[in-house]
C-alpha cells in the first residue's frame, strides 16, 4: 500500500499470477521488508551498545545477524519488482509498514537486547509463514520457495539469541 493507502500500482512487468492474489502477495512481502529493516537497524542498535563480559561474543553474533538481514532485503525488494510492482522508498515508508516495535532506550541489558531481538525475529517468522500462506495460494511458487530461506535464517538467528541467553 501507499502512502495514501491506495494499492502498490502494476507495472508492466510480465508476469502469470492474478492481480488480486499479486496484491496480496506484495503487500505481505512489503511488511516484511519493512521489519527487516526494522530488526537491522535494531541489530545494529544493539551490537553498537552492548557490553558486559559476554560483549565480544554478543557484538560479534548481533554484527554478523545484521548482515544476515541486510542481505535479505534486495532480494525481497527485487521479488516485488519481479511480479510487477513497486516496494519501499523511503525511511518513512519503513515506519509507516513496520509491525517490529523499535529500541530507543538510552540502555538495555545484554540479556534484554538478545530477549527482544529472539522475540524479533519470531515475529518475522510469523509474517514470513504468512507470505508463504500468500504465495501458496497465489501459485507463486517462485516466491513461496525463496521465503523458506528466509524462514529459515530468522529461525536459526532466533535459536542462537537463545542458546546465548540460556541459564544453565
Amino acid at each position: 500500500m501507499s502512502k495514501d493507502n491506495s494499492p502498490a500500482p502494476d507495472l508492466a512487468t510480465p508476469t502469470d499470477l492474478r492481480r488480486n492474489d499479486r496484491s496480496k502477495v506484495v503487500d505481505a512481502l512489503n511488511g516484511v521488508l519493512a521489519d527487516s529493516f526494522a530488526l537491522f537497524m535494531k541489530t545494529k542498535n544493539f551490537h553498537w551498545h552492548v557490553s558486559g563480559p559476554h560483549f565480544r561474543d554478543y557484538h560479534l553474533m548481533l554484527d554478523d545477524q545484521a548482515a544476515q538481514i541486510l542481505g535479505t532485503t534486495d532480494d525481497i525488494a527485487e521479488r516485488v519488482r519481479k511480479i510487477g510492482s513497486t516496494t519501499l522508498r523511503s525511511v518513512g515508508d519503513i515506519s509507516r509498514r513496520q509491525s517490529i516495535r523499535d529500541n530507543d532506550a538510552e540502555f538495555v541489558s545484554p540479556e534484554k537486547m538478545l530477549k527482544e531481538l529472539r522475540e524479533d525475529n519470531l515475529h518475522l517468522v510469523e509474517a514470513l509463514r504468512k507470505v508463504k500462506a500468500l504465495a501458496d495460494d497465489a501459485k507463486d511458487n517462485a516466491t513461496s520457495g525463496i521465503v523458506d530461506q528466509w524462514t529459515d535464517y530468522a529461525e536459526r538467528r532466533a535459536w542462537f539469541l537463545f542458546e546465548a541467553t540460556r541459564k544453565e
